[in-house]
């Protein structure tokens, strides 16, 4: 039984909306989630309440509001990024549209401030950012304390009326000092009381996982992966062996090596479908349209199994290893944006999760809590250590184009007409990929928060002709590409792993985009490596320059290769994966 929160977090729609409740949480003080327009008085059981973050512009008809009687109760409240603008705009401030964005990594000076808030904060500090709108003018009462660059007015308090706000965002990890905040909140001006215990979850979600199926049984379709591996785990931890099953779709979209380490996994069977999605797939260019067939074809496998195994009637429900980041991203709550739609989010799954037979017990859970949750399970290193591989696989790392077009020569680069998912203020971007010559991060950050009409920056490492006389060219996906694919995946692993890369990093996507030297060329690799905590956010890592020459000469080897690229972008504003 869950303790009462001591922290309410109201969700105005921002991607790191539950990261909020789950880094309180962390801080051992109970948080819970509640939607924005919460009235004040079912509020009234919680010490403190956090506005979060949200895709919308104040001034926008519908914007998610909060209860004005919130910041007259006495109760504390901090708004962190729209949640700061929410509280400006609603108590008598200015907010204004900002000259440019400012997205990742930004510098925040901080003023002395005699408050529980900043104690011990003062001085300049890194944090990071995901706005465009700005508080132009601060409520009476409010004094501005901290500013960057770009942001004159990035943190706001009326100590006298525990009211407070951040416009930088310090549940995320690359806030250095953001757990200082959130403590200083819950402890210094919300005076919480630690009720929490973060560790050994296993009990609480093996009951969970007894309550959900009742007298049914569960069946999964697993992919080898951290998430579904845990979960299997956990559910036949819960139930026991002979109410749970494993199947491993096969679906010629997995990376080299990747169904061989399946078969060693225990319990699991393993299933061939590759005509099946590569005929499902064929003539598909959209990356939203390429995961929705992809998600519908698993339901139609799944079923076409469910009735083979005898799994289709009351007594069985579907398992998954969903976890937060596919739930939000996928515009899992009211006034969530959707970035990306997860393949366990499409209308046949809804449908599913709607009629009670889909069971996901790591739904509210980030890929490090999944980790540990595994540890816990005891599951061995070789499994939950390794990086994260999406659902649909190489598919949505194989982009496509529905027209040719060439590269264009820009200001700062060359722009190159492949567009790519982004996350902007928390809501979604679709634009295309700025192309520079060297690999200088802070330069490609500079560039992305100058030009919005990009949402991706990269450094050319080699091509076979000047990237200027380089085009896109119309394609869909082929068994030929995802080979081409699958063959600079193997090379990029390889080598990761030799050097001792991989375990400096969290994911390195390996990216093929049609951008080509004629039909002999047709394609390019783009790496990715990042480091994250929880795929919330997540920071662009330098390659060591004797490794990626490696990594650049093997590649330029493969069938089809035009040129190598090493992309420079943090999320936000670009997601991890390119589609």
């Amino acid at each position: 039984m869950n303790p009462t929160p001591q922290i309410l977090v109201l969700d105005a729609g921002g991607q790191y909306c539950h990261l909020i409740a789950r880094k309180v949480r962390d801080l051992g003080v109970y948080a819970e989630v509640r939607p924005s327009d919460a009235p004040a008085a079912e509020l009234a059981e919680a010490r403190g309440i956090i506005i979060s973050g949200g895709p919308n512009s104040v001034y926008d008809p519908g914007s998610p509001t909060v209860d004005p009687a919130i910041f007259a109760s006495g109760k504390a409240v901090l708004g962190i990024c729209y949640g700061q603008q929410l509280m400006a705009y609603l108590l008598g401030g200015k907010v204004r549209k900002g000259d440019k964005g400012e997205y990742g990594f930004a510098t925040l000076d901080l003023a002395e401030a005699a408050d529980p808030l900043f104690s011990g904060l003062a001085g300049r500090q890194q944090v990071w950012m995901s706005h465009r709108d700005v508080v132009a003018e601060v409520p009476e009462g409010f004094t501005a304390v901290g500013s960057t660059e770009t942001c004159a007015i990035a943190a706001i308090a009326a100590p006298a009326k525990r009211l407070y706000g951040l416009q930088f965002h310090p549940e995320v990890v690359h806030t250095t000092r953001g757990r200082e905040y959130l403590s200083n909140f819950v402890f210094g001006v919300c005076g919480c009381r630690q009720d929490w215990d973060p560790r050994h979850r296993v009990p609480m979600l093996e009951q969970e996982i007894r309550e959900a199926a009742g007298n049914r049984n569960v069946f999964f379709f697993v992919s080898g992966g951290v998430d579904s591996s845990v979960a299997f785990a956990l559910c036949i931890r819960a139930l026991g062996e002979d109410r749970v099953r494993g199947v491993y779709v096969d679906t010629g979209l997995m990376r080299e090596g990747e169904t061989d380490f399946v078969r060693r996994l225990p319990g699991v069977a393993v299933e061939e479908a590759g005509e099946l999605f590569l005929g499902a797939l064929a003539g598909a260019t959209d990356p939203e349209q390429k995961r929705r067939i992809i998600g519908e074809a698993f339901v139609g496998i799944q079923e076409r199994i469910a009735q083979e195994r005898h799994l289709a009637d009351e007594r069985w429900i579907l398992g998954q290893g969903t976890i937060y980041p596919d739930t939000i991203e996928s515009g899992g709550t009211a006034n969530a944006a959707v970035i990306k739609t997860h393949h366990n989010r499409v209308e046949g799954i809804r449908k599913l999760i709607e009629s009670g037979r889909i069971i996901e017990p790591l739904k509210s859970f980030y890929k490090d809590e999944v980790r540990e949750v595994g540890r816990e399970l005891g599951l061995p290193a070789e499994l939950i250590e390794r990086h994260p591989f999406p659902g649909p696989g190489l598919a949505i790392r194989c982009l496509c184009s529905e027209f040719d077009a060439p590269v264009r020569v820009a200001e700062e680069g060359f722009i190159i007409p492949v567009n790519s998912v982004g996350v902007q203020g928390d809501s979604r971007s679709y634009a295309p990929v700025l192309a520079i010559d060297t690999a200088d991060h802070d330069r490609a950050t500079y560039l992305i928060n100058r030009f919005s009409s990009v949402n991706r920056v990269i450094a050319a490492v080699q091509t076979r002709e000047p990237l200027a006389s380089m085009q896109v060219s119309a394609c869909s996906l082929t068994s030929a590409r995802l080979d081409r694919l699958r063959r600079a995946d193997a090379i990029v692993r390889r080598l990761s792993h030799q050097s001792g890369y991989d375990n400096k990093v969290w994911q390195f996507p390996v990216i093929l985009i049609p951008l080509g030297c004629g039909p002999a060329w047709p394609d390019s690799i783009v790496l990715r490596p990042v480091d994250s905590v929880d795929g919330m956010t997540a920071r662009s890592v330098a390659i060591d320059a004797g490794l990626l020459e490696q990594m650049q000469a093997e590649l330029m080897q493969v069938d089809g290769v035009a040129g190598v690229f090493l992309d420079l972008t943090h999320k936000p504003p670009g997601t991890i994966e390119w589609e």
